[in-house]
């Protein structure tokens, strides 16, 4: 059975809204290849329709040479939305109706893991669904004060395994857990 795996940046108030605007301090060598070596174990991508409306306005004129300008221009995506008709960013196939059994019956078809790359509503949904296997968290030394949080509204205990965790150069820790039974 296939994985699916997230990574987001969060700061150290939780906040993972727009990291784009704040998380730049925190790329470097060293997360670039932590996270390249994340994507060559994916070949298909779960992303939430606001993701997805912000991925396609911005990945398909990225340089190709890229690593994840590649692969998010290239791989399968399935996008979770209710509300969107027309996929124009792809290959790209919606996902809607029984939102759990659709998403399990992709983890079991062949291949390898399935990459939530952002999309932190779909992520939570994903744990509270106990269908996210492994949550890889950027933690950056910031505290933001606003903004939505992953864990802002969690209503149940979801037990978490760790996984794996590298403090970076640039003072951020990247932690990955995986889900509990």
């Amino acid at each position: 059975m296939r994985k699916i795996v997230t990574g987001l940046f969060m700061s150290l108030d939780g906040v993972v809204d727009a990291p784009s605007t704040w998380a730049g301090p925190y790329f470097d060598d060293q997360l670039t290849e932590m996270m390249a070596a994340g994507i060559a174990q994916a070949d298909a991508i779960l992303l939430g329709r606001r993701t997805y409306l912000e991925f396609a306005a911005m990945w398909p004129g990225q340089d190709r040479s890229l690593p994840m300008a590649r692969f998010l221009n290239d791989t399968p995506k399935y996008i979770v939305s209710g509300t969107l008709q027309d996929l124009e960013w792809g290959p790209a196939s919606l996902v809607h109706g029984d939102l759990a059994r659709e998403i399990d019956t992709l983890r079991r078809q062949p291949g390898r893991n399935i990459q939530v790359p952002g999309s932190p509503t779909l992520v939570r949904w994903l744990l509270g669904h106990r269908l996210l296997d492994e949550l890889s968290l950027t933690i950056a030394p910031i505290v933001l004060g606003s903004g939505l949080r992953l864990f802002g509204e969690a209503s149940e205990h979801i037990p978490l395994t760790l996984a794996e965790s590298v403090t970076l150069g640039t003072g951020a820790l990247a932690v990955t857990y995986r889900v509990s039974s």
